[in-house]
């Protein structure tokens, strides 16, 4: 009997200091997290693309944070001086709008960000990528990897296909992505870039790679093959429309030749051949 006021009263204690830490954030919110903001946030982790989101919610009121998060670029045409800080810090990079975001869902991302800050280690503390020296095999698996003569082991689609860095050969690389010959220094480094790649936010690449991720070799292969690309200049790689179309037409001629050849005693008509023989 007398053990039973000592369990009332650590479960008492307990419970004071599971409010005072706050309930646990939804899972569907951690994962949105994941999707949507770890490529250029960490909690706890330093910065990345963007700031470290560790306490943000003491350095600006969480109004500001819900306005900016539903529309950056509106906040920072307006002019507002946090803002322009922010865009001077991210060397002119603005934060992308994520599709469909509300308030609502701008609040649960604070209340996140509240929960893990409170945490010893936040699990969005970053992607640990190795930071050992970069080697000549890295950079070279990077370029098979980005080119797609190797292939990802998720079946993930070769960057080539929406990409180009300068220095390619044949056609350069796709156009629908940006061109990323000088990714590797516009996301200040190997941790930044690493932390895109592991959760790319476009709205074209997040549907894919969220279902076929990159596993860290292959991000640390990448890594290397753009620090590489980025070392060679800053020029964008050059544009290869025209060659292509040029090539597509002697290609499809070559092709006709080469039928017209095998194909010469091919049946070729009726009514001529049978005028020519009555006329002998």
């Amino acid at each position: 009997m007398a053990k039973r006021p000592l369990v009332l009263v650590a479960g008492l204690v307990l419970g004071v200091v599971g409010s005072a830490q706050g309930q646990a954030p939804a899972e569907d919110t951690y994962l949105f997290f994941k999707q949507n903001c770890t490529s250029c946030h960490t909690v706890g982790g330093g910065r990345l693309a963007g700031p470290d989101l560790k306490d943000v919610t003491t350095r600006q009121d969480r109004a500001w944070l819900t306005r900016f998060i539903v529309n950056p670029k509106a906040v920072i045409d307006s002019g507002d001086a946090y803002a322009q800080d922010l865009l001077r810090e991210a060397k002119g990079v603005v934060m992308t709008q994520v599709p469909g975001m509300t308030a609502a869902q701008a609040e649960k991302l604070l209340d996140l960000v509240e929960y893990e800050s409170g945490l010893e280690e936040s699990v969005f503390k970053g992607l640990q990528i190795s930071d050992r020296p970069l080697t000549d095999e890295d950079r070279a698996l990077g370029r098979d990897l980005f080119n797609g003569t190797t292939e990802f082991l998720s079946g993930a689609p070769a960057c080539f296909s929406c990409h180009a860095v300068a220095g390619q050969t044949a056609f350069g690389g796709g156009r629908l992505g940006p061109d990323l010959t000088s990714a590797f220094g516009r996301l200040d480094g190997r941790n930044a870039l690493a932390a895109w790649l592991s959760a790319p936010p476009s709205e074209v690449m997040a549907p894919i790679f969220r279902k076929q991720p990159l596993n860290a070799d292959e991000i640390l292969a990448l890594t290397a093959y753009l620090e590489e690309r980025a070392a060679v200049g800053t020029a964008e790689a050059e544009p290869t429309t025209l060659g292509f179309v040029l090539t597509g037409f002697a290609v499809a001629a070559a092709v006709l030749v080469l039928f017209d050849l095998f194909w010469r005693s091919r049946y070729r008509a009726t009514r001529k051949p049978m005028v020519e023989a009555a006329a002998r």
